[in-house]
């Protein structure tokens, strides 16, 4: 394996990062150039030397901003040429594994790092383990899991594409300079590849995909009893099919769901505020256990007058005035209603 550390090498991914702020990542060839707004980095002035550099821009070609197919489409636009202007720096370090995420080529869409760092954490992936994963996509979930179980662990992946799994294959080997060898990267359908794995051979089980609630049966055969099984779902019918058929199964614990929502600051002496933008949204985390063979889940007791199931607009108005309270439509005591009346009543008198 590549170590990340020392001074830089051809072949490995740096990052350059402006005064700005704004970040490229490359990867370092010899005689090789990276393209800026601000003209050329040269790789030969990075190559042999250590992070934490400040490299400045050359002035690049003026007729390599234009465009030589039709030139005329570039003839009023004079930032062309300004582009082309060396002296700007940019400081020079290797990327981490969360840069390299985000900037790595791409087929399928990728988790964002906020929620990868919470599958690691919440599904308590940890060196020496043997992990599952279905759903490859780019490699940014592999490359975690990678990095988190080690070369003492083990991961197999599948991926139902083969070009998806060409992609993940390529990033993980240029991050980590070769293939890690810790790493079975299947392809096929879920339920296939995994009928031929070993019963309850794996510690963990991730699984990104459209539909892990068809995917439980084979999920609990391979995973072994107390294992977690952690699942990455982006809609709200998709987490409420999930959670049921985890409940249905009889053998998974209680789901626990979250989502996670990122928003950075600007600290700039007495400007302290959130950043106006914020990674809201992007999937929900569903957690779960495997029980030993022979024992059922424990399940919380619902409340008998509580209905979750019944779909309000299916009822006639006879039914529906029937089950207002039923449906916890007032969840206020009439004993609480009328002080709140009265209190009310004060204050309007008061006017």
């Amino acid at each position: 394996m590549q170590e990340r550390r020392g001074t830089l090498r051809a072949g490995e991914k740096v990052q350059f990062t402006d005064r700005k702020g704004k970040r490229i990542t490359d990867q370092l060839t010899a005689g090789g150039s990276t393209q800026t707004e601000h003209g050329l980095i040269l790789h030969d002035d990075v190559i042999g030397r250590t992070e934490g550099i400040v490299v400045t821009t050359v002035t690049a070609k003026r007729d390599a901003q234009v465009n030589r197919e039709h030139p005329e489409r570039d003839a009023n636009k004079p930032w062309k040429a300004a582009r082309a202007i060396g002296g700007w720096d940019y400081a020079v370090m290797r990327p981490r594994m969360a840069d390299y995420v985000l900037s790595m080529p791409r087929g399928a869409q990728i988790m964002y790092p906020k929620d990868i760092a919470q599958v690691i954490q919440l599904g308590d992936i940890r060196k020496g383990l043997t992990v599952l994963e279905s759903g490859a996509g780019s490699g940014a979930m592999s490359l975690n899991l990678l990095d988190a179980v080690g070369e003492t662990g083990h991961l197999t992946t599948i991926e139902l594409r083969p070009d998806f799994a060409r992609v993940a294959e390529a990033n993980a080997t240029i991050y980590y300079g070769e293939r890690p060898a810790w790493w079975d990267l299947k392809t096929g359908d879920f339920d296939s590849v995994a009928a031929q794995l070993p019963e309850h051979a794996y510690d963990r089980i991730m699984l990104d995909m459209l539909d892990p609630w068809n995917r439980l049966e084979q999920a609990y055969r391979v995973i072994a009893p107390g294992g977690v099984l952690i699942c990455y779902v982006t809609t709200t019918t998709q987490l409420s099919r999930l959670a049921e058929a985890l409940r249905d199964a009889g053998c998974w614990t209680e789901p626990d769901i979250q989502e996670t929502m990122e928003r950075s600051w600007k600290v700039q002496a007495l400007a302290v505020r959130p950043d106006h933008q914020m990674i809201g949204h992007t999937g929900f985390l569903v957690v779960s256990r495997a029980m030993a063979e022979g024992f059922a889940a424990l399940k919380k007791r619902d409340r008998p007058a509580k209905d979750t199931t019944t779909d309000i607009d299916s009822l006639t108005d006879e039914e529906r005035a029937a089950q207002l309270e039923d449906l916890e439509l007032r969840d206020i005591s009439d004993r609480k209603l009328r002080k709140v009346l009265r209190d009310l009543d004060a204050q309007v008198d008061r006017l």
